[in-house]
């Protein structure tokens, strides 16, 4: 009895470069709230990077702001 191989293909990540990153992207700031609210769902939550394309450096430096800006007033912790 053979066992039957089945031939996967192997998954690739399509390499998009990150949006924040870019020279010409504005900075990461706790004050910037229309560019926070891109990287926040419907829910109040934080899109992960692997849906946003965003490197881990700036990943990193997006949830110390979206915290600062909840901890200000500035984004609400939920939203209904």
């Amino acid at each position: 009895m053979q066992a039957s191989q089945q031939t996967k293909k192997p998954y690739f990540r399509s390499s998009r470069s990150c949006p924040l990153s870019e020279p010409d992207s504005p900075p990461v700031d706790y004050k910037n709230v229309k560019l926070l609210q891109r990287y926040i769902s419907e829910r109040g939550k934080m899109i992960p990077s692997r849906i946003t394309s965003v490197s881990a450096k700036k990943q990193r430096e997006l949830a110390v702001a979206v915290k600062r800006a909840r901890f200000l007033g500035l984004l609400p912790y939920l939203q209904r």
